[in-house]
């Protein structure tokens, strides 16, 4: 089943794909429908019409599967069905409802093994074919998205990564309107590198402020430049660009951390400060003096300071633009940044893996708001760890 999927998808579209599936998983007396996750992360949706309606996160099977990471059983009449996460990498597309051939049993460990090996081609195939057609971004997304919106998802890396020594994380809303906020990470093998970028304004042109941030910044960290000179070609980059009418300008916050050593060297673009998270708690904002925001370079009058920071084993550090502490309640009432420590901190000592605490928490600042956010917001979690990877994916 398995090589012939793999052999057959090499010259189908997105929309064809599916038929493969059934094809070949109809040889071992297997059924498969393929769930995505909306980029809300609020409901899973059948690829094709056929697969019935969409499910919510919240309450459902297949919602703990994707949420907790689990494979759950389900009874379906005579037989039983299987609900897997498809993850490519750790980030999470989605489920896949497998029903079983008959009298499998659905607890067998070398049973669930094959069904959550098959999920991972499912997430492969999935990235591959969605490059070259409409299909699976059509069914991720419940609202039409803004143009800056669908400038700025292209641009951006997944949303979330793990390996031996390090987790990332990233959750943005609103979604679909989503302008002026951005986020960047590369891991290598000895360091890992986050940024978080917030343009002015919220329109098409603070789209392109932070999509010229995001390019600059890429091609000085691949040329091997140090944060300082980074920094420097975005401001440059972005000045280029200004206009006396509308002057253009991006906060970032670069960060740079040894995985060997856990010592993070970071530089503050006018940005909010992230919080270091230790045992549960906050323990520090790296509020080293920051520069100039990026295209505002003419007025630094000091050489820009590169800070460090020593991180302990198990440190968290949580980025977030300005749009997450200032969103406020009808009433008013600023979500501030010890509702959002806290949240973040209770969500984590629950259990949940990396991804699933900040789309909780980023839905937590969207209710805030009464689901009406007048800012961009965003965050990105950034973890030196060897021991909760375990986290990031499902225990057979």
């Amino acid at each position: 089943m398995f090589a012939d999927v793999a052999n057959r998808t090499h010259l189908v579209t997105a929309d064809q794909m599916a038929g493969v599936v059934d094809e070949a998983a109809a040889r071992v007396g297997l059924a498969v429908e393929l769930y995505l996750i909306d980029l809300g992360q609020r409901a899973l949706h059948p690829i094709r019409p056929s697969g019935g309606a969409a499910l919510s996160v919240e309450g459902t099977a297949a919602g703990r599967a994707f949420a907790r990471l689990e494979l759950i059983p389900v009874p379906d009449g005579a037989r039983a069905a299987l609900w897997v996460p498809v993850l490519n990498g750790t980030e999470r597309l989605g489920v896949a409802r497998m029903l079983l051939p008959a009298e499998s049993d659905p607890n067998d460990r070398q049973l669930r093994e094959h069904c959550w090996t098959f999920t991972g081609l499912l997430a492969h195939l999935v990235l591959s074919k969605q490059a070259y057609g409409d299909l699976f971004h059509r069914v991720r997304r419940t609202k039409p998205l803004s143009v800056a919106s669908e400038l700025l998802w292209q641009l951006l890396p997944p949303t979330v990564f793990a390996c031996d020594r390090a987790v990332v994380a990233a959750a943005m809303e609103p979604y679909d309107e989503v302008g002026g906020d951005g986020y960047d990470y590369a891991v290598e093998s000895d360091r890992a590198n986050v940024a978080i970028f917030d343009a002015v304004g919220h329109d098409l042109r603070a789209g392109l402020i932070t999509s010229l941030a995001l390019a600059a910044t890429r091609n000085a960290r691949r040329s091997g430049a140090d944060l300082a000179t980074t920094a420097t070609l975005a401001d440059e980059t972005i000045a280029s660009q200004q206009s006396s009418k509308a002057p253009m300008w991006a906060t970032a916050f670069l960060a740079r951390m040894d995985l060997d050593t856990g010592e993070l060297t970071y530089l503050n673009a006018g940005h909010p400060p992230p919080v270091v998270l230790r045992a549960g708690r906050g323990v520090r904002t790296l509020d080293g003096l920051p520069r100039t925001p990026l295209g505002l370079g003419y007025l630094q009058t000091e050489e820009p300071i590169v800070h460090s920071e020593q991180l302990e084993p198990g440190d968290r550090v949580l980025f977030y633009s300005d749009g997450v502490i200032e969103a406020q309640s009808p009433e008013g009432e600023l979500f501030g940044l010890d509702r959002l420590v806290d949240l973040t901190e209770r969500n984590e000592q629950a259990g949940l893996p990396a991804p699933e605490t900040l789309r909780r928490v980023v839905h937590a600042v969207l209710d805030h708001q009464d689901g009406a956010l007048q800012d961009d917001a965003t965050l990105v979690m950034l973890e030196w760890t060897t021991t909760d990877q375990a986290r990031m994916l499902p225990q057979l």
